[in-house]
């Protein structure tokens, strides 16, 4: 009788009850003792608190057997009620907006979190059950029930907390990141069995210091995370074409001593993919490398141009030629003094590893590059611009590193108010007859203010005429606006130059810091009249985003780029001698018996080089003109200097990468070819880095 009595009892402590019955809440304590801890305690004929008899233990054994495989069932049918209420109240909270046409245009900022019936088993306890068998079986079906709604709790999981300040901050960039699979609820035993996540883990705090979005979704754990938009502005543009001489014998072109492009290029070979072909300029692919060209012997003369015809190594029916110009060297001992102004994006966005971090270390190399009487001052912007530090000598270098060093992100980019702060300190600390100069670091748009380009590059125009100029530094990808910075800097009368990494950061702040910083030359433009007595068909290969009308070469008015100090800038055209066969356009009919009266003036010359130029503090342009000989041709590509012959492989790389006709029919190994017989000296390793790139160019996109 005593066996019947105790087998009644347990039979009505395993009976399904509801959550707020005591037998249900036994019941409820009764499976989550039963772990693989805890058989030992049923066959030893102990379970909550009862003593079993052996009949009683192998009947409890059948049930729980039949209880384990029942509750996942029973798990997900009490979920399913709580995850629909949950649903209905977050539309109700949040409903679909429509636009003028009444059509739903729902975002996925609007979307309630998504939330999936569970079917995961109860989570049992961990051992605390064992060391006390007397918990309160009310806490312990609180537990229980907090585990069965946890999917449609607003509480954070961990995974959610520790990706929340990653996800502000693409919302501050207006993009909705996807927030990471939410952690499990349990850990999982070789056996297979759930069990229960520690206190701890299991009962996260409900305030944290980091902030998430309020409604992140919750996409299962085996689903493709979506990728992170790509917001990088990239100006989009033609190659040059070729031009017939006879009528069009006039190409007019701004220099441009930018090295953006270059760096951009690499970072996204090394990230395994081929680049976007607009962000290939193959102008600054070529000048991104210090050449060995000719300069002037005096500071009277700011540059000297070397002009050579060589054979096309892609083309037997052409020849190139080369237009190389080396700029006057200033000595260190000679150097102006310098007022720089560090104007620093110090938005959300950039709080990245490769922004603001990297940036931080970038301005400390320039630091120790400067002159003790040197000036700088720090201006930053998010959603104010603030004064970080006011106009302090180079000399106090702890004090411009300590403000340096506390920069943090955070907020949106008020571009517009930074500059006119940055211009206003420059004004303030400006140095007559030195070097004025505001230098902006940033990673993308200004979305405060002024945001427009075309507001900037008036902005930028105006504050150029006091003699105060302005460079560009970017830093990371996914919202890049080149398109700006090229904008900013043509019109600021300075170098737009992309920084992926410290290397980077020490070529162009360090190693080429005299050609960044001092100018010796404004306004730089280049204009070539080819004789279609020896000419039939030109292309100059880049330049596409600097071209010029013709009447803009004597309008002084009319802004260009500019050369500093040591500066290398180096220009090559194609051209198709006359009768080569290599022509592409056809002949005028009418256009020959002009050409052959005889009265041609200098018909042995196959171009005119016209080069001007303002000195800094000058508006008035002065001309250096070259004509082109049978004097300047080299009679084989293998005889051009090292130099010229590298320059004319980055330009084919460049070319190649934009997938341009002149190129199709010449791989990656001529190009590799080239350019491993005419490395030459490599003191940094630029060289022998661009022929890593081409090696990565050819395995991405095949040697084509």
């Amino acid at each position: 009788m005593a066996d019947d009595n105790e087998l009644n009892r347990l039979r009505d402590i395993a009976a399904p009850a509801p959550a707020k019955d005591a037998k249900g809440r036994a019941f409820e304590a009764a499976l989550r003792a039963y772990d693989q801890e805890n058989i030992s305690a049923v066959t030893q004929g102990s379970v909550g608190g009862l003593r079993l008899t052996e009949r009683a233990q192998k009947l409890w054994s059948e049930i729980m057997q039949k209880k384990l495989i029942a509750t996942p069932v029973l798990a997900g049918l009490v979920a399913l009620p709580i995850a629909g209420y949950a649903t209905f109240h977050m539309l109700r909270e949040q409903p679909p907006k429509f636009g003028g046409d009444e059509k739903i245009t729902e975002t996925l900022a609007d979307k309630p979190a998504t939330v999936k019936p569970t079917t995961a088993e109860p989570k049992p306890a961990r051992s605390e059950l064992e060391k006390d068998k007397k918990a309160d079986a009310d806490v312990e079906s609180r537990d229980a029930t907090d585990a069965l709604v946890a999917p449609a709790s607003p509480q954070k999981s961990e995974s959610t907390v520790a990706g929340g300040a990653a996800q502000q901050n693409a919302l501050e960039r207006g993009v909705l990141a996807e927030p990471a699979p939410p952690a499990p609820t349990g850990e999982f035993a070789l056996d297979g069995a759930v069990r229960a996540p520690s206190t701890s883990r299991a009962r996260m705090p409900a305030e944290s210091k980091l902030t998430a979005p309020q409604q992140p979704s919750t996409l299962p754990a085996d689903q493709m995370q979506p990728q992170p938009e790509n917001r990088d502005r990239i100006e989009d543009f033609k190659t040059n074409p070729v031009h017939a001489a006879l009528e069009d014998p006039v190409s007019t072109f701004s220099i441009d001593v930018d090295t953006a492009s270059y760096s951009f290029v690499r970072s996204s070979l090394k990230q395994g993919t081929l680049p976007q072909v607009d962000t290939v300029r193959v102008e600054e692919m070529i000048n991104y490398f210090p050449y060995d060209w000719k300069g002037p012997e005096s500071a009277s003369t700011p540059f000297n141009s070397t002009v050579s015809v060589m054979p096309t190594p892609w083309n037997t029916h052409t020849r190139l030629m080369h237009v190389a110009i080396k700029g006057f060297d200033v000595k260190p001992t000679e150097q102006p003094k310098a007022n720089l102004v560090f104007l620093i994006d110090v938005s959300g966005s950039m709080d990245e590893p490769d922004k603001l971090p990297l940036l931080k270390s970038a301005f400390r190399l320039l630091v120790s590059k400067l002159k003790a009487d040197d000036t700088i001052s720090i201006v930053t912007y998010a959603g104010d611009a603030g004064t970080v530090l006011e106009p302090t000598k180079a000399s106090q270098k702890n004090k411009i590193l300590s403000a340096i060093d506390n920069l943090t992100p955070g907020g949106s980019t008020a571009g517009e108010a930074g500059i006119k702060e940055a211009y206003r300190l420059a004004q303030k600390s400006f140095v007559k007859d030195g070097v004025n100069r505001v230098m902006l670091a940033t990673d993308g748009d200004f979305n405060v203010g002024q945001s427009d380009d075309d507001d900037l590059k008036r902005l930028i125009e105006k504050e150029r005429k006091t003699g105060v100029f302005l460079s560009v530094f970017g830093f990371g990808r996914g919202n890049l606006n080149d398109q700006m910075m090229q904008t900013i800097a043509q019109n600021g009368n300075g170098t737009a130059a992309y920084i992926d990494t410290l290397a980077e950061a020490e070529k162009v702040l360090v190693e080429d810091a005299s050609s960044t910083l001092f100018t010796i030359a404004k306004d730089v433009k280049i204009q070539v009249e080819f004789n279609p007595n020896k000419v039939s068909e030109y292309r100059l290969i880049g330049y596409e985003t600097r071209a010029l009308n013709r009447e803009d070469f004597n309008n002084d008015r009319v802004d260009a780029g500019d050369i500093g100090s040591g500066h290398s800038v180096t220009a090559i055209y194609e051209i198709t001698p006359k009768g080569s066969g290599g022509e592409q356009i056809d002949a005028l009919r009418y256009g020959q018996a002009s050409m052959d009266n005889g009265g041609v003036a200098n018909a042995d010359e196959y171009a005119f080089v016209k080069i001007r130029y303002k000195l800094p503090n000058e508006d008035v342009s002065k001309l250096i003109t070259t004509p082109v000989t049978s004097a300047n041709e080299i009679s084989s590509f293998d005889q051009a200097s090292t130099d010229q012959r590298f320059s004319v492989a980055v330009a084919a790389f460049g070319q190649k990468l934009r997938d341009e006709d002149a190129t199709a029919k010449f791989g990656y190994d001529k190009i590799m070819e080239i350019a491993t017989a005419a490395r030459g000296a490599d003191p940094f390793g630029y060289r022998s880095e661009f022929l890593s790139l081409v090696r990565l160019a050819s395995a991405l996109g095949g040697n084509r």
